[in-house]
């Protein structure tokens, strides 16, 4: 599919859905090769996170635990809170940088070759070329996103008082996410530094602001949407099977239900982990075919390149 490509609202749907149906299982199965490591690591960490938060919930604080109970487990526990308190920051951090980085380094590799001839060991070869690029990339984006944030934040709750504004959320929500990828796309193009590159992402996204903040903002409600959905099935499930937890006084078992509940918020984690993993990166493919229109339609690079074809051709 090319990537250099016009594109108005409808198309930037149609060309996200094209890309997965041609690419999803060459695209997914790189991205889970390339951060399956990772991946499994933040998993175990937020194992015992949840796990420690359930019992901290279901074993004291529902059982009547009395108004220390926090203090107390606290104290029981710091050490070992502390512990997966830093693990969880710093895999977490680098994890982060190389999952959100993979689409961006993917299209660059699928446009270099001309599709999907490239394998796991080019991919983590450009991760290698440009790790430097993608700390800085990383310092910097924390730098410029502090009053980002900031204005962001304010933005929200000013939208969450309408019902209209509410509506509007997702659509910020998108611009703020397409801003921050197109400038990592463009800065591994090597040829702007980080400060124009944020510039230039800038320019882009008020080119056709728009069609293509709505298409991301939709692709972002869609999996808001989805994810939720998915996870309230295990949450139904386990409010089902509390009921097994009454005696035949009719009295809940406070240790059954702690013990239920429990385990469902567990099953929640490892659901919700994997789906939005997966819909976080079709998210992304879908801003990576927004920068690459908004692109072309900046730079003609497609066109130039098919005018210097035909006139090679002569």
């Amino acid at each position: 599919m090319q990537l250099y490509k016009s594109r108005d609202f409808s198309a930037f749907f149609q060309d996200t859905f094209t890309f997965l149906r041609q690419n999803g299982k060459h695209y997914f199965k790189h991205y889970f090769l390339v951060n399956g490591f990772f991946l499994l690591i933040l998993m175990i960490i937020g194992y015992f996170f949840t796990k420690f938060y359930a019992d901290f919930l279901f074993g004291g604080v529902l059982q009547g635990g009395g108004s220390n109970v926090f203090d107390d487990y606290m104290n029981e526990n710091f050490d070992v809170f502390m512990v997966l308190l830093v693990l969880f920051l710093s895999v977490g951090l680098i994890a982060g940088l190389i999952s959100y980085s993979y689409t961006a380094i993917y299209f660059k590799l699928y446009n270099e070759h001309g599709g999907e001839n490239f394998t796991t060991k080019n991919i983590i070869d450009c991760y290698k070329q440009y790790l430097g690029k993608l700390f800085i990339y990383l310092i910097c984006g924390i730098l410029i996103g502090i009053p980002i944030i900031i204005g962001f934040g304010m933005s929200i709750f000013v939208l969450m008082i309408t019902i209209i504004g509410l509506l509007l959320i997702p659509v910020l929500t998108g611009a703020l996410m397409l801003y921050y990828n197109m400038t990592l796309m463009e800065y591994l193009e090597d040829r702007k530094n980080i400060w124009d590159c944020f510039g230039y992402a800038w320019t882009l996204l008020t080119k056709k602001f728009w069609p293509a903040v709505g298409s991301v903002g939709i692709f972002y409600l869609m999996a808001y949407v989805v994810q939720n959905i998915i996870t309230l099935v295990p949450y139904f499930a386990g409010l089902a099977s509390l009921f097994t937890s009454v005696n035949e006084e009719g009295v809940t078992d406070p240790q059954a239900m702690g013990a239920t509940m429990v385990i469902v918020m567990l099953v929640v984690f490892f659901i919700t982990f994997f789906i939005g993993t997966i819909l976080n990166n079709i998210v992304q493919v879908n801003q990576g075919i927004v920068f690459y229109s908004l692109k072309e339609e900046n730079e003609n690079i497609n066109t130039k390149s098919t005018i210097d074809q035909i006139g090679s051709g002569e």
